[in-house]
Formats: structure tokens, sequence, C-alpha cells
């Protein structure tokens, strides 16, 4: 379906390839992957619903199942090999959960509405708490959503980059003990994803209140 959401930020396409060896480069190519993410909001197919939290269940578990999937797949490759299966598999993994945001939106009946600043909050509230909550504040039921620029939105990307790639070093070392670091990753990815599940409904079942054009 047509949205007419904002033009996406296209950050450097090498953002998605591999993970470097230097932690600053890191956080950097992790902060172009979630600029990357969360600009090109996906479409849904999901109808409303008129039980939307049920069916909302219903998709996160699927989409965390798939996730998981992804992520103990990637951590079967070993040693130096695994390594740079960290950001495509990061990147693989918010595919995943972005379009389970825009899906549990579209049951809601706000996907139309859904823009980069909600997806950026669903995304990485239960990671970054102290990044989103300058995106959407919280009233009672209401839940106000904020526009904000695009340099504040990298700001807040980079923020969100640095406790992204502490866990990811620490992910790292699974890749030296492929069959067990594969269930403790996957089974991350699988927590992961109900939690943006869970944030998602909790917006979404509330009232969104957007700025003024």
């Amino acid at each position: 379906m047509t949205t007419g959401r904002e033009p996406a930020i296209q950050p450097a396409e090498e953002a998605v390839v591999s993970a470097p060896a230097q932690p600053g480069g890191l956080v950097s190519r992790i902060s172009d992957a979630i600029l990357s993410i969360v600009a090109a909001v996906p479409d849904s197919t999901e109808p409303m619903c008129t039980a939307p939290e049920s069916k909302a269940r219903v998709l996160a578990e699927s989409a965390a199942r798939m996730a998981a999937a992804i992520s103990g797949s990637a951590a079967m490759a070993p040693g130096p090999l695994g390594l740079l299966t960290l950001l495509p598999d990061l990147v693989a993994v918010w595919r995943v959960q972005s379009q389970l945001v825009a899906d549990i939106g579209s049951v809601y009946g706000k996907d139309a509405t859904l823009t980069k600043e909600q997806m950026l909050y669903c995304l990485f509230k239960h990671t970054a708490s102290h990044v989103t909550r300058d995106l959407v504040m919280r009233a009672g039921e209401r839940f106000l959503v904020q526009r904000v620029t695009g340099v504040a939105l990298q700001a807040m990307a980079r923020k969100i980059g640095i406790k992204v790639a502490q866990k990811t070093i620490a992910k790292g070392f699974a890749r030296w003990a492929p069959i067990v670091g594969a269930i403790g990753v996957g089974g991350y990815a699988y927590y992961d994803t109900r939690k943006v599940a869970q944030n998602a409904i909790e917006l979404f079942g509330g009232v969104v209140v957007l700025p003024a054009n």
C-alpha cells in the first residue's frame, strides 16, 4: 500500500556488508545500518484485526522463531569466519523485526502513520531506553511521538550503536564455540524479537499522537 512516508535517509551501502576489526568502525557501521533499517519503514499486508493483541502475539512468535533461526545459523560459522557474520546477522534480524513492527501496526490499524521515530522506538526501547525516551513520551494511554531532524536521528543511532556494539563484540566470542554459541545467540535473537513485539503492542495499543505538520 502507498503510505506517503518521508524519504529514507541513505547511509553508506557498505554498512551492511561485514563487521570491521576496530570497535570504532563497528559502531559507525552499526549506526549506519540502524539508520537504513528505520528509514525504510516496510509496508504490511496484514489487515486490521478486531483482536489485534492476539494476532500481534501470533506474529511475534513467528518472527521470533525466524530471527532465532537466522542468528543461530550465522553463529555456526566457526572462528574468524564467524566474526564476518556479525553485522549481516544483526541487519537480517532487524529486517525481520522491522517487518514485525509494521505488521503489528497494521493489525492495530496504524500502519499508515508509522514513522521512522516510532520504528526506532519499537526496535530499541528495551536496548537503549535512555535514547528512545526522547522519541515517544507516554501520558496515560496516549503516546506523544516526537519528530526529529536527520542530524538528531543520526546522533540517536550512534548512541544505540555503541550499546549494540558492546553486545555484538560479546556475541563474537560465541563464534569460537559454534554449537553452544548458536544456541545462545539464537535464544537471544528470539528474546530480543519478543521484546520488540511487546514495545510495538504497547505503543499501537494506545492512542498515538503525531506532531502537526
